[in-house]
């Protein structure tokens, strides 16, 4: 029943505890820097992170939705209240209306319809009709 956990209420806990744990300025600070063969300078913030892993995560969820088993409705079920708890967060908290906050939301909503989506489109190519 683990595959029924949704993947991107990791994102959603990580905001959450630096959050409360050292506020949201926390997010803009540099992990690491690396200099360009142009002689730029690419930076990553712990912010940049959370986008990657929520990105990564959503990979996953999508993987996980062509599976048809028992955990898939759990699985958008449950997905689907991560959605409505970034929702209610971003409305509610002043912490999270951020740009990093928002974005992260929109990931949960895209893995909410990818979810729905593809998984519809696997129930419906198997359905095989006996002639």
């Amino acid at each position: 029943m683990l595959i029924a956990v949704p993947l991107m209420i990791v994102p959603l806990v990580f905001y959450n505890a630096v959050m409360l744990g050292s506020g949201v300025p926390a997010f803009a600070g540099v992990i690491m820097t690396v200099p360009m063969l142009s002689g730029a300078i690419w930076t990553m913030t712990l912010g940049d992170l959370v986008i990657l892993s929520a990105l990564v995560a959503l990979f996953f969820e999508v993987l996980k939705a062509t599976l048809s088993n028992r955990g898939s409705l759990m699985n958008h079920m449950l997905s689907m209240l991560v959605f409505i708890a970034f929702l209610v967060e971003f409305l509610l908290v002043r912490e999270a209306a951020t740009q990093l906050f928002f974005s992260l939301m929109v990931i949960a909503f895209i893995d909410v319809v990818a979810g729905f989506t593809i998984s519809n489109r696997a129930a419906g190519r198997d359905v095989s009709i006996g002639l």
